[in-house]
């Protein structure tokens, strides 16, 4: 009886603290960067770490983990998020014949790998999103409304409410678990909007930066080319109002024209008014640089303390200078 008891109870310890399924299951991928807190199931990733099958990833609400599957696939998981990486069936070293992936809440962008399209599937819980060569950005709320932006290729996305092809770049739809569905459409700030959430789709907004090859395929579709597009052109309208104050410029070359005209030479007579003032023939020899410099001499045509001697002794050379 005894040695019975100590064959049980040998056999509970070892179904207790036996090998975890993680650590048995077969590693599917790794993670090439991470920011802030990922979590897996055996506890906080790093960088090179694997990811196997089964296995859940969760980031903190400020996390972002890079990830590359064993067939190419590229998928970032973003602030808030849960995702489930379901199936993973190889078909051989660089190919597979079912990867699946869950997701109950946050956001990501997903790149295809080598394998073939069919191969690929998304499970949000609004609806299945059938991938064909594709890259795209997915965003599901608390409430489980799915957003999703196509960045390249084809998605296909289907709900209780029917499916919905998304064929353009740029194209989105919004759907709910009810079945309710946006029509396609091209993706602008407003979703965030239909979203009720101003951190949803964070790697096209700017509000997380991803790197290597999933960061550059959004850039089309990003919502600060969105928003900087209306700014560029209230900005252009502006530009008008400086130029009014341009022309209002030639407001002091306005003297120059009657200066220009021969009839106030008349003012001849002015002349003897300069030479009453031997002081200013100091003035008089800075006259002939003056006439080297057009634009510096009518500049500072009226800011002499005579502005009419020193507006007639240059008369006729800003006369000569403007014909």
């Amino acid at each position: 009886m005894l040695r019975l008891r100590r064959v049980e109870i040998i056999a509970l310890c070892v179904g207790l603290v036996g090998p975890t399924p993680i650590l048995a299951a077969e590693p599917v991928g790794e993670a090439v960067l991470i920011k802030t807190e990922v979590r897996g199931e055996g506890g906080p990733l790093q960088v090179n770490d694997p990811v196997h099958r089964d296995e859940a990833i969760k980031t903190s609400k400020d996390g972002l983990g890079q990830f590359v599957f064993r067939d190419g696939t590229k998928l970032a998981v973003g602030w808030g998020s849960t995702v489930v990486i379901d199936k993973f069936v190889y078909d051989d070293s660089k190919t597979v014949k079912r990867l699946t992936i869950k997701v109950a809440e946050g956001t990501f962008r997903w790149i295809s790998g080598n394998s073939k399209s069919s191969a690929y599937q998304i499970v949000t819980p609004a609806g299945t999103i059938g991938v064909r060569g594709t890259a795209f950005d997915v965003n599901i709320s608390h409430n489980g409304t799915t957003a999703v932006v196509l960045l390249n290729g084809e998605v296909r996305f289907c709900g209780a409410g029917g499916c919905k092809e998304l064929k353009r770049r740029c194209d989105f739809v919004v759907a709910k678990r009810n079945g309710d569905v946006t029509d396609t459409q091209q993706v602008n700030r407003n979703v965030l909007k239909l979203l009720g959430n101003q951190r949803a789709l964070p790697f096209l907004s700017g509000g997380q930066q991803l790197s290597g090859g999933l960061g550059g395929v959004g850039g089309g579709c990003s919502f600060a080319q969105t928003i900087d597009a209306p700014a560029r052109n209230n900005v252009s309208p502006r530009a008008p109002d400086p130029a009014p104050s341009r022309p209002a410029a030639p407001s002091p070359q306005a003297p120059a024209s009657p200066a220009s005209a021969p009839a106030p030479s008349a003012p001849a007579p002015s002349a003897p008014q300069s030479q009453p003032a031997p002081p200013q023939s100091s003035p008089a020899t800075p006259d002939p640089p003056d006439r080297d410099d057009d634009d510096h001499d009518h500049r500072h045509h009226h800011s002499d303390r005579d502005g009419h001697d020193g507006h007639d002794s240059r008369d006729h050379g800003g006369d000569h200078h403007h014909n």
